[in-house]
């Protein structure tokens, strides 16, 4: 684990890089909505073994964020939010009311930051300032670059390539840039990777590929097919499809050695 400065204050994150010494390319590994757990450091270390360093920022690791939204929390919240009809803070708020009081302690902060209490804005700066901090390391190669995010992290990973000099920028099932014109200012390659069944954020993929079309960007895109949300979390098994994670793990790599290791 190393410490950087970012908007939020020190930014905990977990570095992984080759064994063997030298200046390789760099990738931002961002996390899902569960926050930097094993599946996340996990990737970052089967990036170092296939000759990148990888920096994984922990986001929730601000002292207003850590204690609401840790892993036990986010499950309790999202197996309740699973619950209802729609997602929607009004309606959650409802149904919140109706839990003991001290489950509903411990649920309600959680929900209320994953309704629209998360500080995406400043959560988005923190990840520029974890590019600019890779550039400062000796052992990173400045002019290259990338970025991956998952769920929660993969709409956040297209938002970063919008926001600052990616080279390279891989989208698991993550949600389109807002306004979806920020398309307009990538300024490398993108790859986007999703399950046929995740309805959610398939709906607006539509408008993704009109985007990228129109500002005349390269952009590859794969869906598979029967697959759900987080197929490539290999740590739950509900979701997890081993086919389409290989898959897709073998086109990450194909994309990145074409634009980063040039």
């Amino acid at each position: 684990m190393v410490e950087y400065r970012g908007e939020s204050g020190p930014i905990p994150a977990y570095l992984a890089h080759p064994s063997e010494a030298g200046i390789r390319p760099a990738i931002v590994v961002i996390h899902d909505i569960f926050g930097l757990g094993d599946h996340t450091k996990d990737v970052a270390d089967r990036f170092a073994r296939e000759g990148y360093v990888a920096l994984a920022p922990n986001l929730f690791g601000s002292p207003e964020l850590a204690t609401i939204l840790t892993p036990s929390n986010i499950q309790k919240a999202m197996a309740f939010m699973v619950r209802l009809p729609r997602r929607d803070l009004i309606l959650a708020r409802q149904e919140l009311a109706n839990l003991p009081a001290e489950e509903r302690a411990i649920v309600a902060p959680t929900v209320e930051h994953l309704l629209g209490g998360l500080p995406k804005d400043r959560l988005a700066k923190d990840l520029v300032t974890t590019v600019a901090h890779l550039k400062t390391r000796p052992f990173v190669r400045s002019d290259r670059i990338g970025c991956v995010g998952f769920c929660f992290g993969g709409g956040l990973s297209i938002r970063l390539a919008c926001d600052a000099p990616i080279q390279a920028c891989v989208v698991f099932y993550g949600e389109n840039p807002s306004p979806i014109e920020r398309v307009r200012d990538i300024q490398g390659p993108v790859l986007g990777l999703y399950g046929g069944d995740d309805t959610r954020i398939n709906a607006d993929l539509d408008k993704l590929v009109k985007s990228m079309a129109e500002f005349k960007k390269d952009f590859e895109m794969r869906i598979y097919p029967g697959a759900p949300h987080a197929l490539f979390n290999d740590r739950n098994p509900t979701t997890y499809r081993e086919a389409a994670a290989q898959e897709a793990w073998d086109r990450v790599l194909r994309f990145y050695r074409r634009s980063l290791m040039t």
